[in-house]
């Protein structure tokens, strides 16, 4: 008998290697799979301002990346004894508006170069429904917890969605892969987050009749149809669980690597887990040639960066003589 409707993804025409330069932007879905790649050794640049939710407000922080646009000092706004930008997650917030007006151009000249030499684009959709200032209209990524009566909420429309894509499509200049995140925006009610989401899904599925640089990865499918069940929620009962997570991403990569990759991925998932080992005795013959080994290791890899990982294993054959 069969008890799960399981999703098969079919394998990439251009798989991905660990030749690629990839940007991971959106949700915190989008952080969730950059995070894997990353420990993967592939080379990922991930949210480079910080979680973004909306379609439109990431098209808008790929244009003023790629601009090069610095950070003014009038755009900012303080509040709680932080300063802060709309455009920008609190994360990239400062203490005084000069170090949030160096850290968040920062971010956005490190967004650009990554984008400029980018292959691939990984773009997780997390809601339709979008904040605007009430003082002119003007979509933001971040309310920052400030006052409801200085924002008005509003639901964008397919052809507005669309729109957004394709700015997206049109400042990547490479590949693009759109995701739904599977998080439940319940603050928007299940009814309204329901709505958002089967929005974006139409947006997305018209953006990639229209082009062959952008594709879709069912990401949401997989949670919804597939898993289907609260014990792959996290305790809040909205956020996939780390092991739904684990499964979409053995999913992403099935599909998205070619079998040569896959088999340098288990290499690099051997040292990653080598260099994370405490001994017991650092000093012991026995670790001694464990750090040897896994050195030999690395050094057949040459095209992973494991810059970390070789560090700590020469920092402990040091301690070791």
């Amino acid at each position: 008998m069969k008890f799960r409707t399981e999703i098969e993804v079919a394998a990439w025409s251009h798989p991905i290697d660990y030749n690629h330069n990839i940007v991971s932007l959106g949700s915190c879905f989008a952080d969730n799979i950059a995070r894997i790649l990353a420990r993967y050794k592939f080379r990922i640049t991930a949210s480079p301002t910080g979680i973004l939710f909306n379609p439109a407000s990431i098209a808008e922080a790929m244009e003023a990346m790629l601009r090069r646009e610095a950070v003014s000092h009038d755009e900012l706004i303080e509040y709680e004894g932080r300063y802060l930008h709309h455009d920008f997650h609190s994360s990239l917030s400062g203490a005084t508006a000069e170090e949030a007006v160096a850290t968040m151009t920062r971010a956005r000249e490190c967004g650009g170069n990554a984008l400029r030499s980018a292959d691939l684009l990984i773009v997780t959709l997390g809601t339709a429904w979008v904040y605007c200032l009430a003082s002119n209209g003007a979509v933001v990524a971040n309310c920052h917890k400030q006052p409801a009566s200085k924002f008005r909420r509003e639901l964008l429309s397919v052809g507005e969605i669309v729109e957004a894509l394709r700015r997206i499509l049109c400042a990547a200049g490479c590949r693009v892969v759109f995701t739904l995140s599977p998080v439940r925006h319940a603050g928007e009610g299940l009814e309204d987050n329901s709505l958002s989401k089967a929005l974006l899904r139409v947006a997305i599925s018209e953006v990639c009749k229209e082009s062959e640089a952008a594709s879709y990865f069912p990401a949401y499918e997989i949670v919804m149809d597939d898993l289907r069940d609260y014990r792959f929620y996290a305790d809040d009962l909205v956020h996939p669980s780390p092991a739904a997570i684990e499964y979409i991403a053995e999913k992403f990569f099935k599909a998205a690597t070619t079998p040569l990759t896959q088999q340098r991925m288990q290499s690099v998932e051997r040292v990653v887990r080598a260099a994370e080992h405490r001994p017991a005795n650092p000093r012991s013959e026995e670790f001694r040639k464990f750090c040897q080994r896994e050195l030999e290791a690395i050094a057949k890899l040459p095209e992973i960066d494991f810059s970390e990982e070789k560090s700590y294993f020469e920092k402990m054959l040091q301690i070791n003589l």
